[in-house]
C-alpha cells in the first residue's frame, strides 16, 4: 500500500526544481505543483540562490547508462536484498551498501513500496554519476477519482529530469530522494503496454524470461502494491523485496499475492528504461551539464513484450483473462510459466523442499507483520480512541491508518497461507498421477509433506508485545489457526492484533466495550483476501453490524494443511499449539 497524495482533480504533479519536461499538449489545464529544493528535512531554498554542499552534489560524469551500468545496479540491489536489514534508513547505511560510506552524515532515507524502485536507482544514479530522470505528473486515461486504481490506466503529461541546468549548478541528492518521496506514488506504474498519449513511462514490460526479468525488474500488483525483485534462484523462484509506509523493508517469493489484471492497468514485471542524456555540454572538470534526458523507445528495446497481458499464442486473446501460456507445447497456469520460464533446464518440484521454503517465508512474514504492529503500538494507534468509520477504503487511504494499519498486508498474507494448501493438494494430486515434473522418491508424500511441515511449524516463533510489556509468543499453526481474527484496525490492543479470543491472553488488552464492538464487527472484512480498491468502505459500525455490501465475506478461505492431508496425520501435527496450552505464553523477555 502507498501513500496517499494530495490529488487535484483527476491529475497530480510535483515538479523538483532541476529540468521539468513540458506537459503534455493534449493536457488540459494539469494543475501541476513545484517545490523547490529541499535542503534539509524542514527548509526550502530558492534554487535561483542555492548552492548544493558538496557531498550532496550529483555530478553527471557519464552520458548514458550502459550494459556494465545496468548489471551494477543489479548486484546493488541483489547486496540489499541479501542482507538483513529491516528498514530502508538500515539498508542504505549498513556495510551492504558499498556506497554508503560517501553519504553525508545526518541522512535518513525513507521508501514505502512505490518509492523504493525510484529510491533505489537515483541514489546509484546520484553515486555513480549517471543520467536520471523520473515521471512527475500523470493523468488518468478517462476518469478517476484515483489515480492509483484507475481502470484504464494513466500516461505522463510531465517529467523531471535530474542534471545541472547551468555550469555549476549540481542537483542535491538528498533533495532528489525527498522529492521522489513526496511525488511517487503507485500510479506511476499504472499504464497500458504499447504506445499511449503523452510522454514515456519510465518502466518498460518485458518478455517472460530468464535475464529480462532479474535484480532490479520491478513487479506491479494493480492493488496497489510494488517490489523489487533482488534474485532469480535457478529453478525460477523469483525473490523480491518490497518496502511498506512504516519504512519497514521485507522479503518474499513471487506468487499469487501479485495479481494479474487487464492490460491497461499494466500489472506484472517491469525494468527500467535505458536513459541517455543528449544535448549537453561537458565541463572542464569533465562533468555534463544542460541538456535533457531521452528514454529509449518501446522499438529499441529488445526485450520489450505485451505478452504477459496477452499470452504466448497465437491467435493472441482479446482479454488477459483469456490468454495462454505455452511452455515446451505444455499449456501452463501463469504463474507456473513464470517459474518454468525463468528456470534453468526443466522445473522439477520437490513437495517436501518446496513445502518447507514456502512455510518459512511465511513465518518470515508474520515476523515482518510483529514488527509492523510493534511500530504502531510504539506510535501510540492503539491508545487513541477508535474513529466512528472506516476510511472510505481500508486499502488505499492516507494518513495515520495508511501508515499503521495493515488490511493489506494481511491480504496478501492469508493469500500466500491460502496458496501453501493449494500447492501441497496438487503436489499430493501430481504424486497420485505419477507426474514426472515431481521430483519425490518416497513412498508416502503426503506423510512426508506433512512431517516436513510440522518441523519447519515447530520451528517458527512469533512474539508480540502485549498491553502490559509482557512478551506472547505464537507457534505457527496457532498464527496459522487465528489468521483472520488478526485485527488490521491500529487502534485496537495487540492482543486483538493478533486474533486472541482467550479470557486469559485478552485480560492485559485495554479496549472498552466500543473497540470491542468493533472488532467484531470487522470479521466480514477479516474474512475476504480480496483487496477491493473500488469499493466504498467509510463504514459506520451500524454498517459492518447490519453487513452492507462491500462490508466482506461470511466465511474464510481453507487454510489447513494437516487437515488436508487426513485426519491421521493431524493428529500427530505440532503438539502444545492451543492458547490454553504452550503456544502462547507470557514472559518478561523475547
Amino acid at each position: 500500500m502507498t501513500r496517499m497524495r494530495t490529488w487535484q482533480g483527476a491529475v497530480f504533479a510535483l515538479a523538483a526544481a532541476f529540468v521539468l519536461g513540458p506537459a503534455a499538449a493534449d493536457t488540459a489545464d494539469p494543475g501541476t505543483a513545484t517545490m523547490a529544493p529541499v535542503a534539509s528535512g524542514g527548509e526550502t531554498i530558492d534554487p535561483a540562490h542555492y548552492q548544493t554542499p558538496e557531498a550532496f552534489r550529483w555530478r553527471i560524469t557519464k552520458t548514458e547508462w550502459k550494459e556494465s551500468d545496468e548489471r551494477a545496479f543489479g548486484e546493488f540491489v541483489t547486496a540489499i536484498g541479501e542482507s538483513n536489514c529491516r528498514t530502508f534508513d538500515e539498508c542504505l547505511k549498513g556495510p551492504h551498501n558499498i556506497y554508503q560510506a560517501s553519504d553525508p552524515k545526518g541522512m535518513f532515507f525513507y521508501a514505502d513500496c512505490a518509492d523504493l524502485p525510484y529510491a533505489l536507482r537515483a541514489y546509484f544514479a546520484w553515486k555513480n554519476g549517471l543520467p536520471f530522470s523520473y515521471t512527475s505528473g500523470v493523468a488518468a486515461v478517462g476518469r478517476s477519482n484515483d489515480l492509483r486504481y484507475s481502470r484504464y490506466g494513466n500516461y505522463v503529461y510531465a517529467r523531471t529530469d535530474v542534471l545541472p541546468h547551468l555550469e555549476g549548478a549540481f542537483p542535491n541528492g538528498r533533495s532528489v530522494l525527498n522529492a521522489i518521496n513526496n511525488v511517487v506514488s503507485s500510479a506511476m506504474y499504472r499504464f497500458a503496454p504499447g504506445k499511449t498519449k503523452g510522454e514515456l513511462f519510465d518502466f518498460y514490460p518485458v518478455t517472460i524470461a530468464r535475464g529480462s526479468i532479474r535484480p532490479g525488474t520491478v513487479i506491479y500488483d494493480p492493488n496497489g502494491h510494488v517490489a523489487v525483485v533482488y534474485k532469480v534462484e535457478d529453478d525460477g523462484r523469483i525473490r523480491f523485496i518490497d518496502a511498506h509506509p512504516d519504512n519497514s523493508l521485507t522479503r518474499g517469493s513471487y506468487g499469487k499475492r501479485f495479481v494479474r489484471a487487464s492490460a491497461p492497468m499494466g500489472a506484472g514485471f517491469k525494468n527500467w528504461r535505458p536513459a541517455k542524456l543528449v544535448g549537453a555540454v561537458q565541463d572542464a572538470d569533465g562533468t555534463w551539464y544542460g541538456g535533457r534526458v531521452e528514454l529509449a523507445a518501446d522499438d529499441a528495446l529488445a526485450d520489450w513484450s505485451d505478452e504477459q497481458f496477452f499470452g504466448t499464442e497465437s491467435p493472441r486473446a482479446t482479454q488477459w483473462m483469456g490468454a495462454r501460456f505455452v511452455y515446451k507445447g505444455e499449456r501452463l497456469d501463469y504463474y507456473d510459466y513464470v517459474r518454468a520460464a525463468l528456470a534453468k533446464g526443466d522445473v522439477a518440484y520437490d513437495p517436501v523442499g518446496e513445502t518447507r521454503l514456502m512455510v518459512r517465508e511465511l513465518c518470515d512474514d508474520l515476523h515482518y507483520r510483529a514488527q509492523s504492529i510493534d511500530i504502531a503500538v510504539k506510535a501510540g494507534l492503539n491508545s487513541r480512541a477508535q474513529p466512528g468509520r472506516l476510511p472510505d477504503n481500508i486499502y488505499g487511504t492516507s494518513g495515520d491508518w495508511e501508515t499503521y494499519s495493515t488490511p493489506s498486508r494481511d491480504a496478501r498474507l492469508k493469500t500466500s497461507f491460502v496458496e501453501l494448501r493449494e500447492q501441497i493438494a496438487r503436489f499430493i494430486e501430481m504424486a497420485k498421477e505419477g507426474d514426472p515434473k515431481l521430483a519425490y522418491e518416497g513412498d508416502d508424500v503426503a506423510r512426508d509433506i506433512a512431517e516436513a511441515y510440522r518441523q519447519e511449524a515447530e520451528a517458527c516463533e512469533v512474539v508480540y508485545t502485549a498491553s502490559d510489556g509482557s512478551a506472547r509468543r505464537l507457534g505457527f499453526e496457532e498464527a496459522r489457526a487465528r489468521l483472520f481474527d488478526f485485527s488490521f484496525d491500529p487502534y485496537h490492543c495487540p492482543e486483538l492484533r493478533w486474533g486472541a479470543t482467550a479470557v486469559e491472553e485478552l485480560a492485559t488488552c485495554p479496549d472498552g466495550a466500543t473497540k470491542r464492538a468493533w472488532y467484531e464487527a470487522q470479521k466480514r472484512l477479516r474474512n475476504q483476501t480480496e483487496r477491493a480498491y473500488d469499493v466504498r468502505m467509510g463504514f459506520t459500525l451500524a454498517d459492518l453490524k447490519a453487513a452492507v455490501p462491500g462490508s466482506g465475506s461470511d466465511a474464510p478461505p481453507e487454510t489447513d494443511v494437516l487437515e488436508l492431508i487426513g485426519s491421521e496425520v493431524k493428529a500427530e501435527s505440532v503438539s502444545g499449539e492451543s492458547v490454553s496450552g504452550e503456544s502462547v505464553r507470557a514472559s518478561t523477555g523475547p
